[in-house]
């Protein structure tokens, strides 16, 4: 629950910092909630060009002509090229959940703030009404009590008193619906976390299993990755031996 504290004051002064604090959450709220739904749309839209990437590689490399020329080569592309599709497949599986689960609820959310806003907006536009109706009447009730300025009391505190009375229950409504609003956003975004790192449990252990595989296909040689790294590195210092390649 919120707790705001305040040191001792007049009732209207805690109101008036309980009010801009609430509203102040509320602002803060509605920023993060935007900044997290552009975040996990770009997060999403850089996974699926991660994978699709990875697939244009590996199609690249198994038309490549060696694979026409060495049969280990070919194998070992094509069980690449099959990884790395089965990688796309799962990853557009995983995407397209988390936009079910997590960046539609945060689209959704958010259009709430606009309607908040306004209701905000009304209240301010009320008070500024009966801030200005009230000052009327403090205006007459120092003057001298004669007739016409009895007349003229009575008369502003008949048109206060509405305003005065939509200014309260616009106030009330938003002191006691914006807290409840603010609390709500842990009950509302938990299921959305909680399918967020189930998607990427199931697809992470997907990646674990497609991996395993393609190393046990194309891993014929049982090398150690110190090993291959070493084969690696005496194949580039061949090629830059190279007359071809230009000097750094």
């Amino acid at each position: 629950p919120i707790v705001l504290c305040f040191p001792a004051a007049k009732p209207k002064k805690i109101l008036q910092h309980l009010i801009g604090s609430v509203f102040c959450l509320s602002h803060r709220l509605e920023d993060q909630t935007k900044k997290l739904h552009k975040d996990m749309k770009k997060s999403t839209e850089a996974d699926l060009a991660m994978s699709k990437a990875a697939v244009k590689i590996s199609a690249d490399l198994l038309s490549n002509p060696l694979c026409e020329q060495d049969q280990a080569f070919l194998e070992s592309m094509t069980a690449l090229d099959t990884a790395m599709r089965r990688m796309d497949a799962f990853n557009q599986e995983k995407v397209n959940q988390i936009q079910k689960t997590v960046v539609d609820p945060l689209k959704k959310y958010s259009s709430v703030f606009p309607s908040l806003n306004m209701a905000v907006k009304r209240r301010e536009q009320t008070l500024q009404d009966y801030k200005r109706l009230q000052a009327k009447v403090e205006k007459y009730e120092e003057k001298e009590k004669t007739g016409p300025v009895m007349v003229k009391l009575h008369q502003a505190k008949e048109e206060l008193r509405p305003v005065k009375d939509d200014f309260e229950a616009k106030n009330k409504q938003l002191l006691d619906e914006m807290p409840k609003f603010y609390q709500s956003r842990i009950d509302y975004f938990q299921p959305s976390f909680e399918a967020l790192i189930r998607a990427q449990v199931v697809y992470f252990t997907e990646m674990y299993k497609i991996f395993s595989e393609l190393t046990d296909q194309i891993d014929q040689a049982g090398l150690t990755d110190e090993q291959r790294e070493r084969e690696t590195e005496a194949k580039l210092s061949d090629l830059r031996a190279l007359s071809i390649v230009a000097d750094d």
